[in-house]
C-alpha cells in the first residue's frame, strides 16, 4: 500500500480527547484502563491514521509566509469542493454561491434550524440519535421527535416511512434532520429511501437538514447518494453539511460547509450563522480542505475505504462467531459499530454500564450507547490499525463475554 495504515501513533500529550481524556470525564469519558492493560482508543469518532500527506504540505506551505491577518476564502477553495463533489458524489452544476462556511456542521444545523423554526418547535429525528443532534436541539430549545429506525429480517437497518408519516401527520412539525449516511447505525440510504422520505416531507412541507459529513466513509464500494439530488424540490428543500474532518481526521483545526441551493434559505442561514460574528474561517483549515481535496486525497480515501472495510468484516464476524447473545448489524458506511448487548446482559444478569466497565478495565475503550439512544448497546470505533482491532476482540473475548 501506498500510504501507511499499519503503524501504531502514539498520541499521548498531543491534545488527542481518545486517549488524555480517559478518566477524566466521569458520564463522557471512559474510566481509566487498569493496571497492564493500554489504551485502544474505539470511543471518540475519530482516526488514529496519519491524514493525507497534502495536508500538511499544504499548511507549511501558507506558514512559510509570515503574515496572518484577515483574509477571503481563496477561489481554490469553493474550486476544490465543487470538483470533490463531482468526482466523488457525481454532483454537476454546483454553483459557488450555494457553499457556505460553518465552524462546523452542528453549528450549521442550528442556524438552518433557527431560520426555520421558532424555540419549541418540534423536530423530527430518526433514533438512534447522534448525541450531538441531542444536544444541540435541545440546548436551543427545540423538542425532538423521535422515529426509531427498525431492523428487517437481514439485520438491515430501515426508515419506518407509516411511523414517519403519523408523527409528521399530527405533530405540527416543520423540520427534519436527516442524517445520510446515519449516525451511529452506518446506513448508507438507498435512493429509493431519499426519495420515499423526501416526498413524505414534500407532503407535510417539511424543511430537511442533512448531515452528510460522513458521505466519503462508505465500505464496500457504496456510493452516496446526496439528499439533495433525489428530486428538484429536494433540491429545493434541503440544507445539506459536509467537512473534511471525518474523512481526513481534521476535527481539531475546524472547519464545515453547507450546501443550500434554495437562496431564500440560504441568505438567512448566513445571516444567522453571523450573528454571533463567531463563524470565521481559519486560514489554515481553508488550506488544509485545499490540500484534502486534491488528487492525493482520492487516492489516499480509495485506500483507507479499503482499510476500513476489512476491519469492519473483521470485527462483525469475530462478534457473531464468537461473543453469543451480542448483535451487531454490519454497517455500510461510517468506521463505527453499533453493538446491541441487550440479550447478553440478560443471560449475565449484568447492567450494561456494568458490561462497558469491564471493557475499560482491560483497556478496550469504547463508548457508551445509551447517549445515542441505544439503551443496551456500545458504540465502538474501529479507524484503527488492523491488529489493534484484533487485539481488541480477543481482550473481549478473554476477559469480557467469555471470562
Amino acid at each position: 500500500m501506498k500510504y501507511d495504515f499499519t503503524s501504531r501513533i502514539d498520541r499521548r500529550g498531543m491534545d488527542a480527547m481518545a486517549v488524555d481524556a480517559l478518566g477524566k470525564s466521569p458520564g463522557f469519558a471512559p474510566d481509566a484502563p487498569g493496571e497492564g492493560f493500554e489504551p485502544i482508543p474505539m470511543w471518540v469518532a475519530d482516526m488514529n491514521f496519519a491524514t493525507v500527506p497534502t495536508i500538511q504540505e499544504a499548511m507549511a506551505e501558507r506558514i512559510k509566509h509570515p503574515c496572518f491577518g484577515y483574509f477571503a476564502p481563496r477561489d481554490e477553495y469553493f474550486d476544490s469542493i465543487i470538483d470533490w463533489h463531482r468526482r466523488r458524489n457525481g454532483v454537476t452544476n454546483l454553483p459557488r454561491e450555494a457553499i457556505g462556511y460553518e465552524n462546523g456542521v452542528l453549528g450549521g444545523v442550528v442556524s438552518a434550524m433557527n431560520v426555520i423554526c421558532s424555540r419549541g418547535d418540534r423536530v423530527l429525528v430518526h433514533s438512534p440519535t447522534y448525541v450531538g443532534f441531542t444536544s444541540c436541539l435541545s440546548n436551543n430549545g427545540y423538542h425532538i421527535v423521535h422515529s426509531p429506525l427498525t431492523l428487517d429480517g437481514e439485520g438491515v437497518w430501515r426508515m419506518d416511512f407509516e411511523d414517519m408519516e403519523k408523527k409528521l401527520a399530527g405533530g405540527n412539525i416543520h423540520a427534519a434532520i436527516l442524517c445520510n449516511p446515519h449516525n451511529p447505525c452506518g446506513r448508507v440510504w438507498e435512493r429509493w429511501e431519499l426519495e420515499r422520505a423526501m416526498a413524505l416531507y414534500r407532503k407535510y412541507d417539511v424543511f430537511v437538514i442533512s448531515d452528510e459529513i460522513w458521505s466519503d466513509l462508505l465500505l464496500g464500494g457504496r456510493k452516496h447518494i446526496p439528499t439533495q439530488s433525489v428530486s428538484a424540490d429536494a433540491r429545493q428543500r434541503t440544507a445539506a453539511f459536509y467537512a473534511p474532518s471525518k474523512t481526513f481526521n481534521l476535527a481539531g483545526l475546524v472547519g464545515s460547509y453547507h450546501i443550500i441551493y434554495n437562496k431564500w434559505w440560504r441568505d438567512r442561514v448566513r445571516k444567522e450563522s453571523s450573528l454571533s460574528h463567531y463563524n470565521s474561517m481559519n486560514v489554515l483549515s481553508m488550506y488544509a480542505l485545499i490540500g484534502a481535496y486534491r488528487q492525493e486525497g482520492h487516492d489516499w480515501l480509495d485506500q483507507l475505504l479499503e482499510v476500513l472495510t476489512e476491519n469492519v468484516d473483521y470485527a462483525c464476524g469475530y462478534i457473531r462467531e464468537r461473543f453469543r447473545g451480542v448483535e451487531v448489524s454490519q454497517p455500510e458506511g461510517t468506521y463505527m459499530l453499533f453493538v446491541d448487548c441487550t440479550k447478553w446482559c440478560e443471560a449475565h444478569r449484568k447492567t450494561i454500564e456494568e458490561l462497558e466497565k469491564a471493557c475499560w478495565q482491560v483497556g478496550v475503550m469504547v463508548q457508551d450507547g445509551a447517549m445515542f439512544h441505544g439503551p443496551c448497546h456500545i458504540r465502538v470505533n474501529l479507524a484503527i490499525p488492523l491488529d489493534r482491532v484484533k487485539e481488541a476482540m480477543e481482550r473481549l473475548d478473554k476477559y469480557v463475554f467469555n471470562a
